[in-house]
């Protein structure tokens, strides 16, 4: 069996391969097993898209989680080449800036899940994680306490690959040959308050912040146990450990609620996104931060700067498309859209629960599930049946497709997966 590789898949199934090996190393790839099998994405439109062999693919993991709003909008592409054509971008360091980083934060803070909340634009997930990593940090050294510079994650959560991300994430074979880059790190089993609770009563004064996915992604679509958000989030506070909820993957309205942190009632100190702001039209990420974190570094009478930025932050042309894209999701209502088809979602996957190749279903925030196969090394081979049956989806460490669909998706597309995964696991277990 070949590795499992963060990507659709690593077998020889059809879907515009190229003929020789390529020059392009793809992300999280095992490159003996991709380099001659790449599968070349040429189109979108909707909920949909097509591979170089002409293949109409239905994308069950919306790419990368971000396609909220869906392939081909027009709308969101027109702004973009006119904002282009008026002035692609201009930095933001110091004290310039453009109009539509402007004008995107503004709109930002009033969709903001904590009131009075400042924005640090990025370039994507990766970014804003690191910004919120340093961030922490400066604001404690600013507080007189540069010793709280820990960060908690939890087993199983996943930051992004940059330096920090990859170092403080809870998918240890994102670690292998690199260590851990930053030694103090700790993480907790994923839903257990009592951990958090236990390591902060003892190590808090040493802890600048506790990272925390309201909804674990990419390690496996692993929802909240009930009640567990809004503890960790009061044990935080009592321990005066900062709370950064990563919504990377759930904000703009990916849990049915614009922010995961509204749908739990968290006001975080600080919010990591990207992705859905601009439903992936362009790279764009970002933080709110909390009047608390920001006031030492705004006061009228402060000397402090945050020695902080990205040549890309808040990119013009980026912030026009996350303008756009902004416009659709209130146009269109897509996020009550999302909090409608949960329940579909649930019930349709639910089905799978009783075929023997499937361990669980995960499901029941919003449009993010997983179904986690019994036999994780298996998971490869189905998704690539899925695929040849026109499903699209991404197969996730430990085993699970992933299933986290464009919000213009309807219910009989959902059922449509429930059937292609079953009948997948079929023909797997009848090749066995």
């Amino acid at each position: 069996m070949r590795p499992i590789t963060d990507t659709t898949s690593s077998s020889s199934a059809t879907g515009g391969r190229s003929a020789r090996e390529t020059s392009l190393w793809h992300s999280q790839a095992h490159m003996p097993s991709v380099k001659r099998a790449e599968r070349v994405i040429v189109r979108g439109r909707g909920a949909y898209v097509w591979d170089a062999d002409g293949n109409e693919l239905f994308d069950a993991p919306a790419s990368l989680w971000y396609c909220n709003v869906g392939h081909g909008r027009e709308e969101i592409a027109d702004a973009v080449s006119r904002q282009l054509v008026q002035l692609e971008s201009y930095h933001s360091f110091q004290q310039f800036t453009s109009a539509p980083a402007l004008e995107l934060s503004e709109r930002l803070v009033d969709l903001a899940p904590m009131p009075g909340a400042k924005v640090f634009l990025t370039s994507g997930g990766s970014d804003a994680i690191d910004t919120a990593a340093k961030l922490a940090r400066r604001y404690w050294d600013a507080a007189g306490r540069p010793e709280k510079q820990g960060f908690v994650t939890r087993e199983s959560g996943y930051h992004g690959l940059h330096g920090v991300g990859t170092s403080i994430g809870g998918l240890a074979v994102n670690r292998e040959g690199f260590g851990r880059l930053l030694s103090d790190t700790a993480q907790i089993p994923v839903n257990d308050a009592h951990a958090l609770e236990a390591l902060l009563a003892v190590e808090a004064d040493t802890i600048a912040a506790f990272f925390c996915e309201p909804v674990i992604g990419a390690g496996g679509v692993i929802p909240p146990a009930p009640g567990f958000l809004e503890s960790a989030r009061e044990i935080c506070r009592r321990h005066d450990v900062l709370f950064v909820s990563d919504e990377v993957i759930t904000g703009f309205g990916r849990t049915g609620h614009m922010f995961a942190s509204d749908r739990f009632g968290l006001a975080p100190d600080i919010v990591t996104f990207a992705k859905g702001v601009t439903s992936g039209y362009q790279p764009l990420g970002g933080l709110f931060v909390s009047e608390r974190i920001s006031a030492p570094f705004w006061d009228d009478d402060s000397d402090l700067i945050f020695r902080h930025g990205l040549t890309y932050s808040g990119h013009a042309a980026a912030c026009a498309a996350a303008m756009a894209n902004l416009d659709i999701l209130e146009r269109e209502d897509l996020v009550p859209r999302v909090r409608e088809l949960e329940g579909v979602l649930v019930e349709k996957l639910a089905e799978l629960e009783r075929h023997p190749g499937v361990r669980e279903v995960r499901a029941g925030v919003g449009l993010l599930a997983a179904i986690q196969l019994e036999d994780e090394r298996r998971v490869n081979e189905v998704a690539d049946r899925c695929y040849r049956s026109g499903i699209l989806t991404r197969a996730l460490p430990g085993g699970a497709l992933q299933v986290s669909p464009p919000f213009i998706t309807t219910e009989d597309e959902l059922e449509r997966i429930a059937a292609v995964v079953a009948d997948a696991l079929d023909a797997a277990d009848g090749c066995a």
